[in-house]
């Protein structure tokens, strides 16, 4: 018997899409709700699942652990409400769960529309086990407990799904953390690391934080800080590295950047969690002149992933540098037809096709990328429109 087992607060919009996804393959949905002023109990129910009730406490652990308590299935499956369930990966969950053998089978989550690291392995499905229990009030998992288990039960073993278990839209630009949500993440995890100073995976969530809100040396510091306390687990030496990469290319140190992108690259991890540091490196290469190294950077990330929109657009750039330009007229192409709403890719793609001396299908290009950029409110749509009106362009937008 399969259980699904999540936290939700306000989440009617994105609720409904999550519980279909699961409704035919698990046997059991658990819902709790941990303050929701809208309709989303109501929804839950509607599905079949059952609803229960916790305090908001500033502690995911906390909730989670309270929802676990209420599944009664042999396997639990943890999701968000919003995440959904790939079809895909059914047949081979279904089958990994009948392997008397696992303790825990982590999962690949697909973060759609993510700037940096497209893909995430989150240990969310798991045998229901007295002692495994969520740790760390924010981005909370079993990991710890499931350690602890496995060296006093040695027979158990963990697996992991290689392909795409979940797609998570909560980095979609519609759903960007606001800056309430931030703050709430970084008084939570500085309030854990007072009381867990040497917590390195706690670090590896909270210096990217930092980083994010402008507080790069302070990110630097305790992200250093945290890899200078002793090799961490192999995702979190990744993560640590990955995010000094973005750190030290934001602070302008170029080499510095480059050193940790290819450290996070050479960590034994799975190699689709490493696709980041490589689309990152490549882009370095680039900036610096280093041509033909950020094209074999873009062509590795593409082998491990051809349908990352991001890889062709970048790749198209350094194909251009290189004046291959018929190739990277392809490469545009490619990024525009697995993400058709890419100003980027379609301004660029005009650049190319001026080049190649095709000005008809460039202003089309052109004239699609400033459409796009308006829906996206950027002054980039203005900004290319009066560089156009200036090489003597009248693009007249759609």
């Amino acid at each position: 018997m399969l259980s699904l087992c999540t936290i939700a607060r306000n989440e009617e919009a994105s609720l409904p899409d999550c519980l279909a996804s699961v409704r035919d393959v698990v046997d059991e949905m658990v819902v709790l709700d941990t303050g929701s002023t809208d309709r989303t109990p109501e929804i839950a129910r509607t599905f079949g699942a059952t609803v229960h009730y916790f305090p908001w406490g500033d502690d995911f652990a906390a909730a989670r652990n309270e929802a676990l308590s209420y599944v009664s299935g042999d396997w639990v499956l943890v999701m968000d409400a919003d995440e959904i369930l790939s079809p895909d990966i059914i047949p081979l969950l279904q089958q990994a769960i009948e392997d008397p053998s696992y303790l825990l089978i982590n999962l690949v989550r697909q973060e759609v529309g993510a700037a940096q690291s497209p893909y995430s392995l989150v240990s969310r499905l798991f045998r229901r086990h007295r002692d495994i229990r969520f740790e760390h009030p924010y981005h909370a998992m079993v990991d710890d407990s499931v350690g602890e288990i496995m060296q006093r039960e040695t027979h158990w073993r963990v697996g992991c799904l290689t392909p795409v278990a979940i797609l998570h839209s909560g980095y979609q630009p519609s759903a960007i953390a606001s800056r309430e949500k931030l703050q709430t993440a970084q008084r939570i995890m500085e309030k854990y690391l007072t009381q867990h100073p040497g917590d390195a995976y706690t670090a590896s969530k909270l210096g990217p934080l930092y980083v994010e809100q402008g507080e790069i040396s302070r990110g630097i510091q305790l992200m250093e800080f945290a890899l200078s306390l002793g090799k961490p687990e192999l995702p979190v030496c990744y993560e640590l590295h990955y995010h000094l990469g973005i750190a030290w290319n934001r602070a302008g140190k170029i080499s510095k950047a480059k050193q940790h992108y290819q450290q996070a690259i050479a960590i034994d991890v799975l190699p689709i969690l490493k696709l980041g540091a490589a689309i990152n490196l490549g882009n370095l290469l680039l900036q610096t002149g280093d041509v033909s190294g950020a094209i074999a950077s873009y062509q590795s990330v593409l082998l491990l992933d051809p349908n990352l929109a991001a890889a062709h657009y970048n790749l198209g750039l350094a194909l251009r540098e290189k004046g291959r330009i018929p190739e990277a007229i392809g490469a545009y192409r490619r990024a525009i037809e697995l993400q058709p709403d890419y100003p980027e890719a379609y301004q660029n793609l005009g650049v190319a096709l001026l080049k190649g001396g095709n000005i008809f299908d460039a202003k089309d290009a052109f004239r699609q990328a400033i459409f796009l950029y308006r829906r996206r409110q950027s002054p980039a749509a203005a900004q290319l429109q009066q560089k156009l009106t200036e090489m003597g362009f009248n693009i007249i937008d759609n």
